[in-house]
């Protein structure tokens, strides 16, 4: 509906003994307040994210973007500065890590990420972020409705129409959010119980991964245990099942493998017949034949081809994989994840390669034409040093000279701005856009990017302000920056919803309303910023 039609809807719903309400103070509030419920949310999400993966399979330059974010106003002020620099939100999502809840966000301190953090928290945090985000929708919304009436007080009425128009057009802040909900946080009716409070809280995209609930590792840490593939399959369905209860039915999953860098298993699976899926996972185990007379008590054997084979299994109870099996598991891994429901595929590597990604996804789609993966640009790959390293040894495959760079520290300062700084530095800021285009890569994501970019200006703020810079160490580098960049939250009263309260208290008490914004509002000094 337009501005106008939604204050003609709001005025049909009032009875006579309401006195002092408002038709167009009740439409700017539902304006303002979009979104009724996480499940609003979540359908409206979901189907912007299927627009985008038709887009997407139509011309792979349309991948999306995100980054991950810890904090309700984290994830509102990267959509803020989102529509500031880029006029849209189109194909730009927010990403919510579990490392980062685990982090930062758990009762218990800081933890690493072990799914040892409470479980809830995860979709507490969604909650938060489009609580956030729907702030944010309410106080560009205010300004543009006092604009409105100052245009109308002064006459101008083609300015009114314009801000009109622009209400009718006005696009959200809210985005979809891939979520992590790790391994599942138990056994499906765990996943299936705990993905409901996601998707209530309004995520539409959930991201699983086939590693042991109970021993689950960062994905870029060694002691990865991948279970079979109809364990992972349960838990799948059980999202499914979830989104389906809920009435969001074009929700989405993102089956994400750890197999790549896993070489242990906490179970043998169940195999039915030969080669089936169950078979092909035993046969990547690490096996020694042997003769049935030599067996040793407690011995575990599985027979293949008519021969007896002893899996190798460590004190941990675990199996072991064989090594170099990794790329296969994964291609089988996630052509069995889409085959059984799952939307995304999501393989976590071990370094940002086009080729080894583009390798394995152009083997799932032998199988599965339209596979389309989710990726981790990954705070934990050093990025300048693989890059570095990429380009050195094509280089030297080619016959070209390398003597003036020693490959063991090319980390080094000594080598930016050199050809081999500068070409690497290219192929960092085309990667996404090439293993969009050569890997199949959907959407591009960076979990951790603020726990690190808090980390590096709290540092640079804390070494100028405590040492000789004093005060001018925040004003010069945080506040003056603010004002010269036009970052919003420099009126961080406004920010935080004083202007808000101050239209709500004129709408409740008219003249009468105790207004924070009036002349002594220091606020008032950054009128021009």
């Amino acid at each position: 509906m337009t501005y106008q039609q939604t204050i003609a809807e709001a005025g049909q719903t009032f009875e006579s003994h309401w006195n002092g309400i408002e038709p167009e103070n009740v439409a700017r509030m539902r304006l303002q307040n979009r979104f009724r419920t996480g499940l609003d949310i979540a359908r409206y999400t979901a189907k912007i994210m299927r627009e985008d993966m038709a887009a997407y399979d139509a011309d792979p330059a349309n991948y999306t973007q995100s980054l991950g974010c810890w904090h309700g106003f984290i994830g509102q002020q990267k959509l803020i500065s989102i529509k500031k620099h880029f006029g849209t939100t189109k194909r730009r999502y927010l990403y919510l890590s579990g490392w980062m809840v685990a982090a930062l966000r758990s009762d218990f301190g800081p933890l690493p990420d072990q799914s040892m953090h409470e479980k809830t928290s995860v979709p507490a945090l969604v909650e938060e972020l489009y609580t956030f985000l729907k702030q944010a929708d309410a106080r560009e919304l205010g300004g543009m409705f006092r604009d409105l009436d100052k245009a109308r007080e002064g006459g101008d009425a083609v300015e009114a129409k314009r801000i009109e128009h622009a209400i009718d057009n006005y696009e959200t802040h809210v985005v979809p959010i891939i979520a992590d909900i790790d391994a599942g946080f138990g056994n499906a009716e765990a996943t299936y119980l705990l993905a409901k409070k996601f998707i209530e809280a309004g995520a539409c995209c959930l991201q699983i991964e086939n590693q042991v609930s109970d021993e689950k590792q960062c994905g870029h840490q060694d002691g990865k245990v991948t279970v079979p593939h109809e364990d992972f399959v349960a838990k799948i369905r059980a999202i499914r099942y979830a989104f389906m209860e809920l009435g969001v039915d074009d929700g989405l999953i993102v089956a994400r493998t750890d197999s790549l860098g896993a070489g242990l298993t906490k179970q043998i699976a169940f195999v039915r017949e030969a080669g089936d899926i169950a078979d092909q996972y035993n046969s990547f185990l690490d096996c020694d034949e042997v003769d049935a007379a030599t067996l040793g008590h407690g011995d575990v054997l599985i027979s293949r081809d008519g021969k007896l084979l002893r899996p190798k299994r460590l004190p941990s109870n675990l199996y072991q994989f064989r090594s170099g099996t990794g790329e296969d598991r994964c291609v089988l891994d996630c052509i069995n994840a889409l085959n059984s429901g799952a939307d995304l595929l999501w393989i976590e590597t071990e370094k940002p390669h086009v080729a080894q990604i583009g390798g394995m996804v152009s083997r799932i789609r032998e199988v599965i034409p339209n596979a389309k993966l989710v990726y981790n640009n990954s705070p934990s790959f050093n990025w300048t040093l693989n890059f570095r390293q990429q380009v050195f040894d094509k280089w030297a495959a080619e016959g070209k000279d390398v003597s003036a760079y020693d490959r063991a520290r090319l980390m080094s300062i000594d080598y930016d701005g050199t050809d081999l700084g500068n070409e690497a530095d290219e192929r960092i800021r085309t990667f996404q856009a090439d293993a969009a285009r050569e890997a199949g890569i959907f959407h591009h994501l960076i979990t951790l990017p603020t726990y690190h970019t808090a980390a590096l200006s709290t540092d640079n703020l804390a070494k100028r302000y405590f040492g000789e810079e004093g005060m001018l160490g925040y004003v010069k580098q945080v506040q003056r920056e603010e004002i010269r960049q036009g970052i919003a939250c420099v009126k961080h009263q406004n920010m935080a919803g004083s202007d808000i309260g101050d239209d709500h208290k004129e709408y409740f008490a008219g003249e009468a309303a105790l207004k924070a914004g009036g002349a002594h509002n220091t606020m008032n000094q950054f009128a021009a910023a």
